[in-house]
């Protein structure tokens, strides 16, 4: 018996827990509240994906007559392929059996269908070496048209990473998920709702809370709660997540409270704590008795919000480890969907998820929810609490791949948490969202990958300065291309999220920040990138004050859902016709192709010519601040100790001692030359300067320690010896 029942409903990743009831089963466990957390998402999807339960669709698919296309007769008629093969690969998804990834890949293994006839092109994507990928790859092609069939035969709501999600999407009224709520339970919901029941059973909570970040799982949170005042009136239930967060803050329509007791806003830790106060002791002295906070509920027929409780949020200090116990962590399903290197980051490998810092630092794009707490709100942690909640996950997952979850990592604090991971000598992989700053320096990329950082993503969005001051990003062209090009050279990956139909983006704006996305692309400093159509969103800046930005938005009644807003941008430009052409020419530039190709010829209708230089993005890399230092920056040193020889050399009658210092790194061995006296100082201070000591010393302090016995400390820092070390991993940051 638990307290609270902490539930995930279909469907998110397949490949790693969704980390919002781990981040709050770690709260309550500060607060010696019990509680038990389930994915319902993957084992669903378990459930679905294997023998015997694909048997029943086949026979269900057959008995009702829905093979009617082609591809789902294909199917059909090479069931029995299926049912030989569908335990394996899951398996193998899994990370077992890996042997199997010779056959996976072989011709004539798995059955294949319409996925397989939109095959990427393997030798690109994969190598000649990269079989564990490739199989992945075909094993999810396989799985996909597994779910292809069971779409149109058995469910047309069911999707891998989403259910029913076209229900939750700019659903302004509850009018049509109540209408669908009605119908029969589908055969997804069976599956649902059977491995709820055994949960209920196993857990006996006081309080059931579904945490619902996207649409997609919108419709299986509500028939979870549905089942659940059926057969367990006693347990209250709860929704909170991401998806209330943004769309339910102006809910009126009362039919909601049928399925939830209360649905929470913004974050979890102090609403629920509350929630379960009044649930276990409803008394008057209790001092939370009907208190709470950021809660809508149900009184006298009508919908309240309740936010009476005088408790103060708690700190992020506070608020504990993330808890992934309970949940099958050694059973999620690792697939590559698309042969791209950063997308299949999301999908491939387990990750634990982790916060830096609540809440963004900057805070101020007019496209982003800036005005509501998960963003508005921003509250770092420290390096030393953020990387000893990193080892505590460690421990309890086995896992050391890290995924920080931020809206955007701030470059200072990811300097300090990669300053203390190579302090500790702890090994992980991990990867981030961020901002394009100028703060990302060619050193701070070298400490960022040496840390173990991978890959970046960020928001180019709109590859036109004139859109960039308008959305208040912070950031120009120039200097997103300078900063790709710290972070590619160090070895991490970038990946560029890009926007357009921005309001009143022209035409030859679109086509300039495609000229500009091609030159990234054909450089080499971006490796990754996505096109996505703007959207409005009622909590944006530009929501709050459309006529601001030349926008006139199309407001409905709301009771239910509230984000999305239909607009006509003043302008009249409809850009959904550029959706196809940008797709296809980034799809061409991240295969390596496609830069010769002129813009027109990505469209099916004329374009301007672009305005941008051809080498506009390499000018914008010429600029050289290796004679740039500030003063109070820190000087760090990376390697280890040299191995020290002395020569003598004569030069005009003049004998000079030598200090010859070889320098071993993983890869090669380097030798540089200084003058004895000046070459002793400086092992001295390079024992001083390496990232094991715990004092780091500037550039001002060590211009100072120079020259109390040598003078002109510039010249002795630009020369060619310390210009080689700077090559090896002695850091300006």
């Amino acid at each position: 018996m638990k307290d609270i029942l902490l539930i995930t409903p279909p469907f998110t990743q397949l490949n790693t827990p969704y980390p919002a009831t781990a981040y709050l089963k770690g709260f309550l466990n500060t607060k010696n509240i019990s509680a038990f957390q389930v994915d319902l998402g993957i084992e669903v999807i378990l459930t679905l994906f294997s023998k015997e339960s694909l048997t029943n669709i086949f026979n269900v698919a057959f008995e009702s007559e829905t093979l009617n296309s082609p591809n789902s007769q294909r199917i059909y008629s090479l069931r029995n392929e299926y049912l030989k093969t569908i335990d394996l690969v899951v398996s193998f998804l899994q990370g077992k059996n890996q042997t199997l990834a010779r056959q996976l890949c072989s011709e004539n293994f798995l059955p294949q269908s319409s996925r397989f006839a939109q095959l990427d092109d393997m030798e690109w994507a994969f190598g000649s070496m990269g079989i564990q990928d490739k199989a992945k790859h075909l094993s999810t092609l396989f799985l996909e048209d597994i779910s292809d069939f069971i779409i149109e035969c058995i469910d047309e709501n069911f999707g891998f990473s989403r259910y029913a999600e076209r229900l939750g999407q700019s659903a302004n009224s509850f009018n049509e998920l109540y209408a669908c709520l009605q119908n029969d339970i589908t055969y997804i919901d069976v599956i649902t709702l059977n491995i709820l029941d055994e949960k209920l059973k196993k857990v006996q909570p006081k309080l059931v809370c579904l945490s619902v970040p996207f649409p997609g799982n919108l419709y299986s949170a509500f028939r979870c709660a549905e089942f659940i005042k059926a057969n367990y009136p006693e347990i209250k239930i709860s929704m909170g997540g991401g998806f209330p967060n943004t769309e339910l803050r102006s809910i009126t329509d009362i039919r909601v409270f049928d399925y939830f007791d209360f649905i929470t806003l913004d974050d979890g830790e102090l609403p629920v704590e509350i929630l379960l106060s009044n649930i276990v002791n409803p008394t008057k002295e209790n001092k939370d008795f009907n208190c709470f906070k950021r809660t809508f509920l149900k009184e006298n027929g009508k919908v309240v919000y309740n936010n009476t409780s005088l408790k103060k949020e708690y700190k992020q200090a506070e608020i504990g480890t993330p808890d992934y116990s309970d949940l099958y962590l050694d059973k999620y399903i690792s697939v590559i969907e698309l042969a791209n290197p950063m997308h299949s980051l999301w999908s491939d490998g387990r990750w634990n998820k982790l916060t830096m810092a609540h809440g963004c630092y900057w805070g101020k794009c007019t496209f982003c929810d800036v005005s509501l707490d998960y963003i508005g709100i921003y509250e770092p942690l420290t390096a030393k609490i953020i990387v000893d909640r990193v080892e505590q996950i460690i421990e309890q997952t086995g896992e050391r791949g890290f995924h920080f979850v931020d809206e955007a990592a701030p470059p200072g604090l990811m300097r300090a948490i990669a300053i203390e991971i190579i302090k500790r000598n702890l090994v992980i992989t991990w990867w981030t969202n961020i901002r394009f700053e100028k703060s990302f320096t060619r050193d701070l990329c070298m400490l960022l990958k040496n840390s173990g950082c991978i890959a970046v993503s960020g928001g180019l969005e709109v590859a036109s300065d004139r859109l960039l001051d308008l959305i208040k990003k912070g950031v120009t062209v120039e200097q997103v291309a300078q900063v790709t090009r710290n972070f590619t050279e160090a070895d991490i990956m970038v990946h560029a999220y890009l926007m357009y139909g921005f309001p009143t983006q022209t035409t030859q704006e679109t086509v300039d920040s495609l000229e500009m996305v091609r030159q990234l692309f054909e450089l080499g400093i971006i490796k990754s990138g996505f096109w996505h159509q703007f959207s409005l969103t009622t909590h944006s800046p530009i929501g709050l004050n459309p006529s601001d930005f030349g926008v006139e938005p199309n407001y409905k009644e709301i009771t239910f859902a509230n984000n999305d807003v239909q607009f006509k941008d003043k302008i009249g430009l409809k850009h959904d016709k550029f959706s196809y052409g940008l797709r296809k020419s980034i799809f061409n530039f991240m295969h390596g192709v496609g830069f010769d190709v002129p813009l027109e010829d990505w469209f099916d209708f004329k374009i301007p010519e672009t305005t941008i230089p051809w080498n506009f993005i390499e000018k914008s890399l010429e600029e050289d601040d290796s004679f740039k230092t500030k003063s109070s920056a820190k000087i760090i040193w990376l390697g280890g100790e040299p191995l020290i020889s002395e020569i003598t050399k004569k030069k005009k009658g003049k004998v000079k001692q030598l200090l010859v210092m070889t320098f071993h790194d993983k890869l090669e061995s380097f030798e540089i030359t200084m003058d004895k006296e000046k070459g002793t100082w400086f092992l001295a201070i390079l024992k001083k300067l390496s990232i094991h000591e715990n004092s780091t010393l500037t550039f001002s302090e060590l211009k100072a320690d120079f020259e109390t016995s040598f003078n002109d400390f510039e010249l002795f820092w630009y020369s060619k010896p310390i210009n080689i070390l700077k090559e090896y991993g002695l850091l300006v940051l």
